[in-house]
């Protein structure tokens, strides 16, 4: 795990991020669970809130409408008082305004994943992310590699390639508790 910047705060949000199907979700369920914090996964939130699947929103609304909600919901939720964990879907963090509340408001975690552990996982995902529909390998790679940048603007980054998901729960929970 490599430390971007020190963060003192024990009653920061913690949130989650990296590319689709890096075990953002799975990771920090186990760390909610253990540090005893309520969980959000944004993607979750967004269609219980209104009422449909990711993909039908993408498809009758538009991916714009889409990163609105999103935008919205984590602004809201990282200005909120009460400490949770929140699980950002891929694209979340791309957006500079999200990008902003989570590095001011909360501790920020990138999952990452190699693009080799990550294509593995391919078969699983490709019929529920929208924004894989219709692409090539290389064109997926190509986002995936756009995107490490940008999510390396982190507090800390945790690679989950060779790490189970509760190993990498505890090395999170450990970290925090040095923080």
């Amino acid at each position: 795990m490599t430390e971007n910047i020190d963060i003192s705060s024990h009653d920061k949000h913690i949130v989650f991020i990296g590319f689709m199907g890096a075990g953002k979700t799975t990771i920090g369920q186990l760390v909610a669970k253990k540090l005893h914090r309520d969980f959000i996964d944004i993607d979750h939130e967004i269609e219980r809130i209104h009422q449909m699947p990711v993909s039908a929103i993408f498809q009758e609304l538009g991916e714009a409408s889409f990163r609105k909600m999103e935008r919205e919901l984590i602004v809201a939720l990282c200005s909120e008082t009460r400490s949770k964990i929140l699980s950002l879907g891929g694209g979340a963090y791309m957006q500079e305004e999200v990008r902003k509340a989570c590095l001011a408001n909360c501790i920020v975690f990138f999952i990452d994943v190699s693009w080799d552990s990550w294509k593995e996982r391919i078969p699983l995902l490709i019929d529920t992310r929208p924004i894989l529909q219709n692409k090539t390998l290389d064109q997926i790679e190509e986002l995936f590699l756009s995107r490490q940048s940008t999510y390396a603007m982190s507090h800390y980054t945790i690679s989950s390639s060779d790490m189970d998901a509760e190993t990498a729960a505890n090395q999170i929970v450990e970290s925090l508790k040095q923080a």
